[in-house]
This record gives structure tokens, C-alpha cells and sequence, in this order.
């Protein structure tokens, strides 16, 4: 009876903030879904009407919608192969004792703090500007042409620049994966005559394998709203080469009052954002029951 009591008392206090979270989640949702089924364009007050699942349409069938999903995935792909790649080799690096430890470490995670538009406005006039950046002027010192990253490598631009940022988090999470392994288990391998390549394909990564799933997750829940990057950097451009789903959105709302077409495309984004979620989870829930 006493436990009956303490879980109606635990609910009831926890009730008001649940409403909140609710409310907060489901009115704006809802106001989108309603918004996606109108005619509804800032620059026509009054003239709204129920057009269906017409905005729908004209979204999914739009050329510049298949180089936006195509951008995403490759967007997220490449930052998580950069990341987890480069997360793996720089926690390796920092778990040796080395002069200084501490400041590395502090100096290479530093960039997760900087804020997404300052890191885009970094790099976009101080590492990629074709006439005055850093890659610029070392290309020149060794005789070549400076290159237009932006202009020409857009989507890879923003992809370094994303991973950049990314880069430290991932370094985080696989150095305490690391930490965690049993120094016993490295010793007895290498007493046995096993390699450096083969403790770390054999013991190293297996141990890691739970860290580098939850990488996943994070990243690409984060990854596929990315957003300041691209408008400080390329506005999307050229074109639609750089581009995604959600720079889409925002050029339908804001660059062309398209109220009604962007809400049609904000809800077709989360419901894709929840199918890659879903199946990550369960990806990762087989992972770690094994």
C-alpha cells in the first residue's frame, strides 16, 4: 500500500512538468501539421486555404528536395567517418603519457565549445578564403593555385567544418571508452607477442565498439538539422550542391514565404529524422545486449 502511494505521489509531482514538455512538443508540431495542409504564403495574407496533401507533393517531387536528402546523407556520413576515425587515433594519442597531457587534451576539445556560426565564420575567412585564408597562402608558398573551397567543394567544406566541431566529442567519449580497458589484459597480450595492430583490432576496438555506437546516435540526431554552417558559409549553394533538408526548409519559408510548402517539408524531415533515430536505437540495443 505504502509503495501504491509513494508512485501516485512520485506522478503527481512529476505530472506538471511532463504537461509542460508535452505542450512545448505537441502544440508547435501540431500548428505545423496544420500550417502543411494550407495554401499559405506570407505574401498573400488572407488568401489561405486547405489544399490537401498537395504541399506534400509538390515537396516530395521537387528536383531540389533528392539534392537535399542526397546531401544529408552524405553530410552526416562523411562527418561521422571523419569523427569516429579521427576520434579513435587522437584518443589513442592522448591516453600515452605525454609532456603536457592535460593542455592537449583541454586544447583538443576546445572546439566543441566554440559556437557553430563563429566556427563557420572561422573557417569560411581565416583557413578557406581563396585570397587572403591559411590554405590559401600555404598553396601559394608551394607554388600552386589557391582554391575556392566554398565554390568548388562546397558540401566537402561543410562536411570539414561540421567535423571539426564534432571531432572533439568523439575524441571524448572513445577516450573514456579507453580508459576503462583493463591494463592487464594489453600487458597479457603483449607478453603473449601480439603487435600493436593486433591488440588494437582484437581488444582495443571490440572494447570500444559500445563508445563508438553511442557516436552514432548523438552525431546523427545533431547532424541531420545542421544549419548555421551552411547559411554562414555557402547559403546552400551553388545551386543546391550543399543544400540539405534542413537549409531546404528555411529557403521555402523564409526566402519564399512558402509557409504552407515548408511546413510540408519540416514534417517530411522529422518523420525521416525519427525512422533514422529508430533504427539506430535498435541497432545500438542489439549491440549492447551482445
Amino acid at each position: 500500500m505504502a509503495t501504491t502511494h509513494t508512485r501516485s505521489a512520485a506522478r503527481l509531482m512529476m505530472a506538471p512538468s511532463v504537461i509542460l514538455l508535452f505542450a512545448w512538443m505537441i502544440v508547435p508540431l501540431g500548428m505545423t501539421i496544420y500550417f502543411s495542409f494550407l495554401r499559405y504564403n506570407l505574401l498573400m495574407p488572407g488568401m489561405e486555404e486547405f489544399t490537401g496533401f498537395l504541399n506534400y507533393s509538390f515537396f516530395l517531387s521537387d528536383p531540389a528536395f533528392f539534392d537535399a536528402l542526397t546531401n544529408t546523407l552524405l553530410l552526416v556520413g562523411g562527418v561521422l567517418a571523419i569523427t569516429i576515425i579521427g576520434g579513435i587515433a587522437f584518443a589513442l594519442l592522448l591516453d600515452q603519457p605525454i609532456f603536457g597531457q592535460g593542455i592537449v587534451r583541454i586544447l583538443v576539445i576546445a572546439p566543441f565549445f566554440v559556437m557553430p556560426t563563429v566556427s563557420a565564420l572561422v573557417w569560411k575567412n581565416m583557413f578557406m578564403n581563396p585570397v587572403n585564408g591559411l590554405l590559401a597562402w600555404i598553396a601559394r608558398s608551394l607554388g600552386f593555385q589557391p582554391v575556392d573551397f566554398l565554390a568548388s567543394v562546397p558540401l566537402l567544406s561543410v562536411i570539414i567544418i561540421v567535423a571539426w566541431q564534432w571531432l572533439p566529442f568523439a575524441t571524448l567519449i572513445m577516450l573514456t571508452a579507453l580508459q576503462s580497458l583493463d591494463e592487464e589484459q594489453k600487458e597479457a597480450a603483449e607478453m603473449d607477442g601480439a603487435g600493436f595492430v593486433s591488440r588494437f583490432i582484437y581488444i582495443v576496438l571490440p572494447h570500444m565498439a559500445r563508445a563508438i555506437t553511442v557516436v552514432i546516435l548523438i552525431e546523427t540526431i545533431f547532424l541531420l538539422s545542421v544549419f548555421a554552417e551552411i547559411l554562414v558559409t555557402t547559403n546552400g549553394g551553388p545551386g543546391t550542391q550543399s543544400t540539405n533538408l534542413t537549409y531546404l526548409v528555411y529557403a521555402q519559408a523564409l526566402l519564399q514565404f512558402d509557409i504552407g510548402g515548408a511546413s510540408a517539408g519540416g514534417i517530411v524531415a522529422v518523420i525521416l529524422a525519427n525512422i533514422v533515430a529508430i533504427f539506430l536505437v535498435r541497432l545500438i540495443g542489439k549491440n549492447l545486449e551482445a
